[in-house]
């Protein structure tokens, strides 16, 4: 009996070393060791009368291979991503103070007029649209418009609308729609708990550089 205990010892010392080794050799990552105890199992449970093919598991050390190298470039992907946002988020805090114009489809208002336009592909007639958190909607009549710029300006106090976010929407005669780009200052530059990029725009809260359309200039 205590000679196959100690046979037994040495069988599983032998197979753990083998094990480690072959680990080592894959590079001693948590993917490698993963690989490793599925590996050596399957030839421990074969059927001796069928042994598996060797090329299978040449096969397989190839996928582990592709899936280490994916999993690499999947992290320097994510390390360089982290980088250009870090790049990106420098170069637009050096924009803090400017005007900017932001495509949206709301806005805050309160006792300050604010400067919006939406640009048209054709001459057109256009109705702005403002709808107040409570459903109400105001018109305002903007008049024929050239193709190009369409500038101008909402005043709260003039159309007496209450502080609040509206929807802001900016149609022709017929109903089409079209894109308003509000302008706003940049107020902040941060980065997110996800590590996107956000910026902080005066009536606007808080927008993607992507939203940003132009920017205008900064404030003397």
């Amino acid at each position: 009996m205590s000679l196959i205990n100690s046979a037994s010892g040495t069988g599983t010392n032998a197979g753990s070393s083998s094990s480690d080794a072959i680990s080592q050799a894959l590079g001693g990552t948590e993917l490698g060791q993963m690989f490793t105890k599925l590996l050596v199992a399957q030839v421990q449970y074969q059927d001796p009368l069928e042994p598996t093919d060797s090329s299978t598991f040449v096969t397989q050390l190839t996928q582990l291979s592709q899936t280490e190298s994916l999993q690499s470039l999947t992290s320097q992907l994510k390390t360089q991503s982290s980088i250009l946002d870090s790049l990106q988020t420098m170069q637009l805090g050096s924009q803090v103070g400017s005007t900017v114009m932001v495509a949206t489809n709301s806005v805050q208002l309160d006792d300050s007029t604010v400067n919006a336009v939406v640009n048209l592909p054709a001459t057109a007639d256009l109705t702005l649209q403002l709808t107040a958190p409570d459903g109400k909607v105001t018109t305002v009549s903007l008049g024929s418009n050239a193709v190009g710029d369409a500038n101008f300006t909402i005043d709260p106090a003039a159309l007496g609308l209450p502080a609040g976010k509206y929807g802001i929407v900016v149609k022709d005669a017929s109903g089409t729609s079209y894109p308003v780009e509000v302008a706003g200052t940049l107020q902040a530059v941060r980065l997110t708990s996800s590590g996107s990029v956000a910026l902080q725009v005066q009536g606007l809260g808080d927008v993607l550089p992507s939203s940003v359309t132009r920017f205008v200039g900064q404030k003397a």
